[in-house]
């Protein structure tokens, strides 16, 4: 009897501590299916919700404001009461039905600026640039002096230049320049090619150039280097199409961000161009692009100058006379240059030697002058 009874008694309490365990598993099970209806409702609701429109705040007439929506309309609406100090130019989210300003919304660009440009800190010492000491000397006035040393033109009593105009054949160092004068000031380097300043609709060009300049003021000192700016400020003719309207929107605006009503401040802008002949005389006037450096091709003293650079690390043959190389090299540019010391190290890696010879100099220079082969090469080294 005491058996059965204590068998009774164990049974009842595993049944016991089974439901219990039972009971625990449905009431977490429970509890995870209320969250997960709670969380389809939010969902649910969030979807159901109307989306609100952007707009601009063109005017604040007491409880009631003047908007401008992305499209160009115009309207009055209400301002909800949690919304305090309002201002014209802030940005808003709107109802759809009845346009109501409901929230207030952080400061929108109208492009991402950051893809139309290249934003860096450059590394380019001076003594990285060759037979440039005239110009380097130029830009250094216009552009670092007065970025570190801004006390001297104020007690001379004299407004420092705004920007530079670099012109010149290709490859003859003007970005180079540019990058320079950027590490000497430590400043932000912000590059962007005048045609990608031409857009497709109607006014966003004149928006761009102001948003860049924007972001140049936010990111000062910074320099500005428009690079081929004579496919945006070449000159002015009267032609009816609206693509050559849209151009001088864009130059327009150009020229009212570098001597407009917002001070440039510690921006300093740096253009370049192959062609300054067809440039309009309103960029280069002063004021605006108040220096023009020329960039020439480079002279015999030049050429070696820039070959002792770029063969500064490069295991040169005992043979090498690097003043013969410049004399070889008449007409060349410093890209040019550069280009037949790259070469010439190929040269040497496809015979498999760890040292340049002098031939492979020679092959590199005809290669980059894309001229037969010339005898009196051999015959000047003697």
């Amino acid at each position: 009897m005491n058996m059965a009874k204590n068998n009774t008694k164990k049974k009842d309490i595993e049944n016991y501590f089974s439901y219990t365990m039972y009971a625990s598993q449905l009431e977490e099970e429970n509890r995870i299916l209320r969250e997960t209806i709670n969380h389809l409702k939010q969902e649910l609701e969030r979807f159901k919700a109307p989306a609100l429109l952007l707009a601009e705040v063109s005017q604040i007439l007491g409880e009631r404001a003047i908007i401008r929506l992305p499209n160009g309309n115009s309207f009055l609406v209400n301002i909800a009461p949690n919304i305090k100090d309002l201002r014209p130019g802030d940005s808003v989210f709107v109802e759809q039905k009845n346009l109501s300003i409901v929230e207030r919304a952080p400061k929108v660009k109208s492009f991402d600026v950051e893809r139309f440009v290249i934003i860096e800190k450059p590394n380019v010492p001076w003594r990285n640039i060759g037979g440039l000491k005239e110009q380097i000397r130029e830009i250094r006035e216009v552009v670092e002096l007065p970025l570190k040393k801004p006390e001297l033109f104020r007690r001379v009593g004299i407004e420092p230049p705004k920007g530079v105009l670099l012109y010149g054949p290709p490859g003859t160092g003007k970005t180079l320049l540019a990058k320079a004068v950027a590490t000497s000031t430590h400043a932000t380097f912000i590059e962007i090619v005048a045609s990608e300043l031409v857009q497709k609709f109607i006014g966003e060009g004149a928006k761009l150039v102001k948003e860049v300049f924007q972001l140049a003021r936010e990111r000062a000192p910074s320099i500005v280097f428009i690079d081929e700016i004579d496919a945006l400020a070449a000159k002015r003719i009267e032609i009816g199409t609206s693509g050559e309207r849209e151009v001088q929107r864009t130059f327009m605006q150009l020229l009212a961000e570098i001597d407009g009503f917002k001070s440039l401040g510690n921006v300093k802008v740096i253009a370049a161009t192959n062609r300054p002949d067809i440039l309009d005389p309103a960029i280069t006037r002063p004021g605006r692009l108040d220096r023009l450096i020329e960039v020439p091709l480079p002279d015999r003293d030049a050429r070696l100058e820039i070959l002792k650079i770029h063969t500064r690390k490069m295991n040169l043959a005992k043979n090498i006379k690097l003043e013969k190389l410049a004399d070889l090299t008449k007409g060349m540019s410093g890209a040019d240059l550069k280009a037949v010391c790259t070469e010439a190290g190929y040269y040497a890696i496809r015979a498999n030697r760890y040292s340049v010879k002098l031939e492979d100099f020679l092959k590199a220079i005809r290669k980059v002058k894309k001229e037969e082969e010339d005898t009196s090469y051999k015959s000047m080294f003697g």
